[in-house]
């Protein structure tokens, strides 16, 4: 078999054969997942909504034993191709499985939650899939007042606060070890520019029948993680020497910053 996938030390994979690069906006998440992790061992993991799979094969590449969960179709013929390019074992699941209660040493979900019309049931139940001791990763997007045409184009419900979202993991009795805002100044910017783009490509229903609309954010959110035909215009620019520099400054930028909350991201690590 012909390897499709690219590997970078910056960008990490990508399969531009697939239709899939990195974003902007993901390569700054990824960036502060990496750094989260580092000190966490290698373990039985979990990521829901994973996307294409490229932050799963590169966990595999590092050691963990990685798992999915992942409800789109698009999503999981994207991700069965990654792994089969990447020479990992992963297992791919459409539904939870029945024992999954305190089986995996850590879950992740990044940017999955805001998707969930109910967040709190969603959240209650990731949680309980880990083991005691174990860890949570999770990002979503942050700031209400930031929303644009690329959370409809994406099927979001809503963006989160600070507080409310910090409240509901302590409802929960999940201990937050780190609560950053990623992201500034770039993924603000890569949002307002995207916007435009996003707005034209909404899948928006023909009617006000709840039916539709309901179908219409179904499609939305299918693709969100997957669809990179605009990143794939950037792509060319970000894998070269002056992307990848502006690239590596933008890191340099978002760590200054990570402890206000001028970002257009929310990242928690939390311990169970």
């Amino acid at each position: 078999m012909t390897n499709i996938l690219h590997f970078d030390r910056m960008l990490g994979p990508s399969a531009p054969a697939l239709g899939w690069v990195p974003a902007p906006r993901y390569l700054m998440r990824r960036a502060r997942i990496r750094a989260l992790m580092r000190d966490i061992p290698c373990g039985r993991l979990l990521e829901i909504g994973p996307g294409a799979g490229a932050l799963l094969v590169e966990n595999a590449q590092s050691g963990h034993q990685c798992e999915a969960l992942e409800t789109s179709v698009e999503a999981r013929d994207l991700i069965s191709k990654f792994i089969a390019n990447s020479s990992q074992s992963i297992q791919l699941h459409q539904t939870p499985g029945d024992n999954w209660v305190h089986r995996f040493d850590m879950v992740c979900a990044f940017e999955v939650l805001e998707h969930i019309e109910n967040d709190l049931d969603a959240l209650k139940q990731w949680i309980s899939w880990i083991r005691p001791g174990g860890y949570l990763l999770l990002s979503v997007p942050a700031h209400m007042n930031l929303w644009s045409s690329g959370d409809e184009w994406a099927g979001h419900f809503r963006r989160y606060e600070r507080d409310g979202l910090l409240s509901m993991l302590k409802d929960l009795g999940v201990r937050v070890e780190v609560f950053e805002c990623y992201g500034f100044p770039l993924t603000n910017l890569s949002e307002w520019i995207s916007a435009p783009f996003y707005r034209r490509n909404i899948n928006a229903p023909a009617t006000e029948d709840v039916v539709e609309s309901s179908e219409s954010r179904k499609l939305n959110n299918d693709r969100s993680g997957t669809d990179r035909s605009l990143s794939s215009k950037l792509f060319p620019f970000l894998s070269s020497f002056p992307g990848k520099m502006a690239l590596y400054g933008s890191f340099m930028v978002q760590d200054i910053f990570l402890n206000t909350d001028l970002g257009s991201g929310y990242m928690i690590k939390a311990r169970i």
